[in-house]
């Protein structure tokens, strides 16, 4: 019986009977088909159609799963999220208080520049290294440094080859053999590009400091610190506000006194503060940096019409206008410049993507550190509800302001590759950007000096304060070439307390 069932397979096959295409021979299987079985036809074969296949398929589970976490659960992650790496077992039941700087730090990761190194230069080492600042050194041989390059001097020196900074009658002939060198093509070494604007406190520390020096230090508004070994000048590493926050952060259950605040509000701590210097994303993308620099602070709030949160911007940034190609971007809005960098992720990395730099006031210290950790931030803005997006077209009516609320009693202040600019790129409003539906109404921010602050009094040390470095830092921006522009951008500033209820 099998032999001939065989032949008859064999004359099938020679006579060239025909056989629907896609179909095979299977050996018979164990397992149930899920195709659905059609009638045969005495003159035709049919073969189910896609639709007529789904009729009979079993419901999906998903329709009846129960979520396995509760709206309660979701709100305890938020409040208390989980590290983002792991502890070190090196600083496992030590006191922070006793750890010293010198093991914070990689010599590996200091990237030198020499004083005579021309911008450009620079400029490309900071942009191409993963560092965020380059030590200033007088020659290769040395291993000292004398001070910093930073995203804050490539804005200053951006602002001067734009024309945007107007020099005061002291400055006025070294600001003109700086434009002549520019002219003719000559280089511009580091040195005048640094004595362009204000100076980042220059503070040096031994390997051997421990972690109270350091977070006292960070606490009083000072941003990096510079470790040097031990009865010398030569630099072993740098430490910032964010690498120190990160250690706290991810080593936290090994320090108590630090560890125990992570549950409580920002407004139960009483952290932040309730001035913030915003601009509104309608206004021209130079005159953010103008105000940045002005102004001596590394970001700022970008807001629409009604003080909702759309986006943030900070020096950083600077990156992506190093390109001749990138010039009318300065003249155009932020939130054009926004959308291109959006454009540009989309086809590089095949998705857009829109940083979150908010929290609220009830957020806990946890969510708001993991934030600043995640984005590696420098502040967070604090919002309230969001208010109604105007859905006409944008005012300039505030292009920027200082937020002064009154109800906090606090007074603390506050690498991505260059792109060619979308020509086709549309001009959007500020109302229109994804970021307004998410965030809120500005009413505060929250930066890494509070938190550190706070830990230092938390842990019986005695910071400067902030707020005077702040004011320190902003009279020395604003009294060299730049103070002829700022003038202009403060001329319509508005205490929006007055004006948005």
């Amino acid at each position: 019986m099998a032999e001939r069932a065989q032949r008859s397979l064999e004359n099938a096959d020679r006579s060239g009977s025909p056989r629907p295409s896609g179909d095979s021979v299977h050996a018979p299987s164990s397992r149930p088909s899920m195709h659905l079985k059609a009638m045969p036809s005495p003159t035709i074969s049919h073969r189910p159609s896609f639709n007529e296949q789904l009729r009979g398929m079993p419901q999906s589970p998903r329709s009846s799963r129960h979520f396995s976490i509760s709206s309660v659960g979701v709100q305890d992650l938020l409040n208390n999220p989980p590290k983002s790496g792991a502890e070190d077992p090196a600083f496992a039941g030590r006191d922070w208080r006793d750890i010293t700087v010198g093991e914070l730090v990689d010599s590996g990761e200091v990237r030198f520049v020499e004083i005579d190194t021309g911008i450009e230069d620079a400029t490309n080492l900071l942009i191409t290294s993963s560092a965020n600042v380059l030590l200033v050194r007088l020659s290769h041989r040395e291993t000292s440094a004398i001070g910093t390059f930073d995203y804050k001097d490539l804005n200053q020196y951006l602002l001067f080859a734009t024309g945007s900074l107007q020099p005061d009658a002291e400055h006025r002939v070294f600001f003109d053999e700086l434009a002549s060198k520019a002219q003719q093509g000559r280089k511009i070494p580091v040195k005048d590009a640094k004595a362009l604007g204000s100076k980042e406190p220059f503070v040096i520390l031994p390997s051997t400091a421990n972690l109270t020096e350091a977070v006292e230090t960070f606490g009083g508004g000072v941003h990096r610190i510079v470790i040097v070994q031990e009865g010398s000048d030569k630099v072993t590493g740098i430490l910032s506000q964010w690498n120190l926050i990160k250690f706290l952060w991810e080593n936290g259950r090994s320090f108590q006194s630090i560890d125990q605040l992570y549950p409580q509000t920002i407004k139960d701590l009483g952290i932040g503060s309730q001035s913030v210097i915003s601009i509104n994303g309608d206004k021209p993308l130079k005159e953010a940096l103008v105000l940045m620099d002005g102004e001596g602070v590394s970001s700022l709030a970008v807001v629409d019409n009604q003080q909702n949160v759309v986006g943030n911007i900070s020096t950083v940034d600077v990156k992506l206008l190093t390109k001749s190609s990138s010039a009318p971007l300065l003249d155009n809005t932020y939130i054009h410049f926004i959308s291109v960098i959006l454009s540009t992720r989309g086809m590089n990395e095949g998705q857009d993507s829109v940083p979150v730099f908010h929290v609220s006031s009830y957020s806990t210290l946890a969510h708001t550190v993991a934030k600043l950790v995640a984005t590696k931030s420098h502040r967070m803005w604090v919002v309230d509800s969001p208010s109604p997006s105007s859905s006409g077209p944008p005012t300039p009516s505030v292009p920027h302001a200082v937020v002064q609320n009154p109800y906090h009693a606090s007074t603390a202040p506050q690498a991505t590759p260059s792109f060619t600019p979308l020509a086709s790129t549309p001009t959007v409003s500020a109302s229109a950007l994804p970021g307004v539906n998410m965030s809120g109404r500005l009413s505060g921010v929250v930066s890494l000096t509070d938190i550190l602050n706070l830990f230092a009094r938390a842990s019986g040390l005695n910071p400067s304060d902030p707020a005077e470095t702040r004011r320190h830092r902003r009279r020395s921006s604003s009294s060299s070439f730049v103070r002829g522009s700022l003038d202009s951008a403060r001329s319509s500033s508005v205490d929006v307390s007055k004006v948005v209820r």
